[in-house]
């Protein structure tokens, strides 16, 4: 079941995701909505991100891969040119400067593609609908503990929370 609460204030938000998480509740139980941007303090809504890592390993990856495919071309037809080196870091430079961008590119959008729930088969429940100025928390819950939650957001500060039935 999700519960669904109205805020009109950044501080009363993050004060009701506080209590909310010390109740048991992790970071990925809890949602934010907004018309927007919201900035939370570092701690209120943390969520952990694997992005940076994404983007250098997809770099390095792609950048190597870069590399061994122009040293086995060059090397799988070998055209002696001026008694030139078959193959020279200075002349593959620029195309393993060139794919190791690329990579890291789409590697950091499928990640943000991923992190953004898209790629993924876990049904939520629709997006609310938000007043313009204010912030919508929406909180996954059992059913026992809607009433306990339900107290908590109104004692942080929430203009109206209500229920919200799990898509089927």
């Amino acid at each position: 079941m999700y519960l669904k609460g109205e805020f009109d204030e950044t501080q009363a938000a993050a004060k009701a995701i506080m209590d909310v998480k010390s109740r048991g509740l992790g970071s990925a139980d809890v949602e934010v909505f907004s018309t927007e941007p919201v900035i939370f303090a570092p701690g209120v809504l943390d969520r952990p991100s694997r992005m940076s890592l994404v983007a250098v390993s997809g770099a390095i990856t792609v950048g190597v891969l870069a590399t061994w495919l122009v040293y086995y071309a060059q090397h799988s037809y070998p055209m002696v040119t001026g008694g030139m080196p078959l193959f020279s870091f200075w002349a593959t430079g620029v195309v393993t400067f060139e794919l190791t961008m690329l990579g890291a590119v789409v590697t950091t959008f499928l990640c943000f593609l991923w992190e953004s729930g898209l790629f993924r088969d876990d049904p939520k429940a629709p997006v609310p609908v938000v007043d313009p100025g204010s912030i919508c928390l929406r909180v996954h819950c059992d059913l026992r503990q809607t009433s306990e939650l339900t107290d908590c957001m109104f004692n942080a500060g929430a203009a109206r929370v209500e229920p919200m039935e799990e898509p089927s």
